[in-house]
């Protein structure tokens, strides 16, 4: 574990919406005390050379095994393709399985998060789709309780297995309140539960 604690807030974006989500849990995890470490990963072509470069030209740096192997909690998210995670997310959640053979994520929470251009785009069938590896490395799920009052009064996004954005038919859409607030609650959740985990370990 790193000299100092942090939640690797994980996500693929290609339009932003799921970023904006990234950036909201980010700021949860760290009103409860803990890094919040913001990462992508790259995105995948048919074509088998290298096309992206090392380093992306604007945004959150691309994830490392290290940075998955060595966080005190994740938050993984990504947009909705066909009610199924992204791509680019599924192929670097693909080649964890050093990490699975190692138990380097075992008993460390999780959530996951996700964004679709319309209301019923798909948004909870991707977040279980992205829930299914990390039960498999070991993690212990933290979804959204209903203690978060805005998931009895969004009409948008929000669900009680994480939070999620409906970004409309251009994916221009800004997070609303209700979305921003569940996002918030969620990192807020994870902060907590990565924090006390921490403290139990260290006691």
């Amino acid at each position: 574990m790193s000299a100092q604690p942090y939640v690797l807030v994980l996500y693929y974006s290609r339009n932003g919406a799921t970023r904006a989500l990234a950036r909201q849990i980010a700021r949860g995890v760290e009103e409860a005390g803990m890094e919040a470490r913001l990462r992508t990963v790259p995105a995948v072509s048919a074509n088998c050379e290298a096309t992206e470069p090392a380093v992306p030209e604007s945004g959150a740096v691309y994830c490392t095994e290290s940075d998955l192997a060595n966080c005190a909690g994740l938050a993984l998210g990504s947009p909705t393709r066909f009610g199924n995670m992204a791509a680019p997310m599924k192929y670097f959640i693909d080649s964890t399985s050093s990490l699975w053979l190692s138990g380097a994520l075992i008993d460390k929470p999780a959530c996951v998060f996700s964004s679709s251009a319309s209301l019923h785009g798909g948004q909870e069938t991707t977040l279980l789709s992205m829930m299914l590896p990390l039960l498999h490395h070991g993690m212990v799920l933290a979804g959204l309780p209903y203690s978060a009052n805005a998931l009895l009064s969004t009409t948008s996004g929000g669900t009680p297995y994480g939070p999620t954005h409906v970004s409309g038919q251009n994916e221009s859409a800004e997070l609303d309140a209700d979305e921003s607030t569940l996002a918030l609650e969620q990192g807020r959740r994870l902060g907590r539960l990565a924090l006390s985990l921490q403290s139990k370990e260290s006691a």
